[in-house]
């Protein structure tokens, strides 16, 4: 299976994730992966491999499989492992929390990993609404920041220069202390995607000075925020506010239901109401502002592993907790 017929196949599944597109593993595929497909009648799923020393492989599947997988795709992606010498194999299900399905996932010889690559719990904006209902489910302080932006002079609009984007991208990783990917990196995710309508940059300008950005993504009826950045420079005028909303309208034009904001601290609704108060460690001080927004908390089911080569998997999980512990 080739990546057309992997694209002319999930147009069956109106609801694939975005990280299990085509287009998706082609932007991995120029960082690093190899991509392969496999796909039943029901079900199928784009998987990622990692080369690592000794001629090993990571086989990844993000935001997948498709359709209803378990268990009949699961000999074909063993199949598929065993040839890419694959010694561990990482889903993260583009599911909703479900008991019975990690109860299915532990079955089949799964365990929940240690180590979550995409954000287990995120909040997502109904787009279904016309625009003053959807400003009006958000909290009164992030309605309030939108019509500040536009009264201080804040314009955003679509823009093409990837480069500065990846620069400010890099000053705000520097500030707020997170990784950040390459200027080729976003340069290829937005020739991928944005020819197609499938992703949009929008920077947020003060007289006509770049102060804030973001890339959005779209598939379908779902959206996703991604990447964005800002300039320390004049955010009392709350741009990064504009840019979510001026985002939001754009997904929902495009014909998009859902706007999923991408992130937040795994904990339950409770503690994050008691806590982001005091707290901006981690992904604290984006739930701060996300939540506003008015969205709702939702929990995936994160990450799983199935080893192939049980002593090899444990090296690969005792390194990665020295390196989070590092």
């Amino acid at each position: 299976m080739d990546s057309t017929e992997w694209t002319n196949y999930i147009e069956g599944f109106p609801q694939t994730h975005l990280l299990q597109t085509s287009a998706w593993g082609m932007l991995k595929s120029s960082f690093g992966w190899r991509v392969r497909w496999v796909q039943a009648d029901n079900a199928g799923a784009q998987i990622l491999f990692r080369k690592l020393p000794l001629g090993f492989t990571l086989a990844y599947i993000p935001k997948g499989p498709v359709g209803a997988w378990l268990p009949e795709l699961v000999p074909a992606i063993n199949r598929v492992c065993k040839e890419e010498r694959a010694f561990m194999l990482k889903i993260e299900p583009d599911a909703i929390w479900d008991n019975d399905l990690a109860d299915r996932l532990q079955a089949h010889g799964f365990s929940p990993s240690a180590q979550t690559i995409q954000p287990q719990r995120t909040i997502t904006v109904d787009l279904t609404p016309d625009e003053d209902e959807i400003l009006a489910r958000m909290k009164q302080k992030t309605r309030y920041n939108i019509r500040l932006a536009e009264r201080k002079g804040v314009a955003v609009r679509p823009w093409n220069d990837v480069l500065a984007f990846a620069a400010m991208t890099l000053e705000t990783a520097e500030r707020d202390q997170f990784g950040s990917h390459s200027h080729a990196y976003f340069q290829r995710a937005y020739d991928l995607f944005h020819p197609s309508a499938g992703c949009e940059l929008f920077v947020a300008e003060v007289e006509d000075k770049p102060v804030a950005a973001m890339m959005v993504f779209a598939r379908g009826q779902r959206a996703w925020y991604f990447y964005g950045a800002s300039l320390s420079i004049h955010r009392e005028k709350m741009p990064t506010y504009l840019l979510q909303w001026a985002a939001m309208r754009w997904a929902k034009a495009r014909g998009c239901a859902s706007y999923d904001l991408w992130g937040i601290p795994d904990a339950d609704e409770k503690t994050l109401e008691d806590q982001f108060t005091h707290r901006s460690d981690g992904l604290w001080g984006v739930y701060r502002f996300k939540r506003g927004f008015g969205g709702q908390v939702f929990r995936r089911m994160g990450a799983w592993d199935l080893p192939y080569s049980p002593h090899l998997s444990r090296l690969y999980q005792l390194i990665i907790r020295m390196r989070s512990h590092g």
